[in-house]
């Protein structure tokens, strides 16, 4: 009977689930940016309370590594390990793409799948992957155009989905095979299949050295001109 909190703020949404055996007890979530740090302790003592438990009952934390919003992943991140390292329980990194995907998988079974987390004008981090959540194209920044994913999608239905998705699919709409998912919200939810599994398997971080999957390089914007 694994007991596991998950913590998901990747991107703009800043949700926490508690999953019992890959079954959700309670959830809560928040789609707005800049609400992580001041939304994710309150949403887990939230769900423990709901669900009647404190956190000493916990087997393990799960955390969504990545890609995705720098300052997100760091909050995020920093929570789950703070609990680990209190309770002295095991982290398990989620990708966040792959939670993405078997979400979708969930939802319309039988495709392929291309996650897409926004990233900055046409860019998104995203990644292919089949039906049973194998990788297809691998994680990637990518810069979408009208010829990105050709190959893929002459010969696939691929579900497209994530903020990234939304922006991107004007300029996809003219491949026949690519196949739009409207209103996907990331959810530590999500995370239910793939956290009791690396639970199963053993297969946990090292709490001390665990840094999240940024994919790229955090770069500061640049100050404006000083005030004359």
């Amino acid at each position: 009977m694994a007991l596991i909190l998950q913590i998901e703020t990747a991107t703009a949404s800043c949700s926490v689930a508690l999953a019992r055996d890959g079954k959700t007890l309670a959830w809560r979530e928040l789609n707005e940016r800049n609400a992580h740090a001041s939304s994710v302790t309150p949403f887990i003592d939230q769900v423990m309370k709901e669900a009647g438990l404190p956190l000493s009952a916990l087997d393990a934390v799960a955390v969504s590594k990545g890609p995705g919003s720098y300052t997100g992943l760091r909050i995020g991140v920093s929570t789950a390990k703070g609990l680990c390292y209190a309770l002295d329980i095991p982290l398990i990194a989620i990708n966040t793409l792959t939670a993405m995907a078997s979400s979708a998988r969930e939802k319309r079974p039988g495709m392929f799948y291309c996650p897409m987390i926004d990233a900055r004008r046409m860019e998104v981090y995203t990644a292919i992957y089949d039906e049973h959540l194998r990788e297809v194209s691998p994680v990637e920044a990518k810069i979408i155009d009208a010829g990105s994913f050709a190959d893929i999608l002459t010969a696939n239905r691929v579900l497209f989905l994530g903020d990234g998705a939304a922006k991107c699919e004007e300029v996809l709409s003219g491949q026949v095979n690519a196949v739009f998912l409207n209103g996907f919200v990331n959810s530590a939810s999500d995370m239910n299949v793939l956290a009791l599994e690396k639970f199963e398997a053993g297969t946990f971080e090292d709490v001390a050295y665990f840094e999240p999957y940024y994919l790229k390089d955090f770069i500061a914007g640049k100050p404006g001109p000083a005030a004359q």
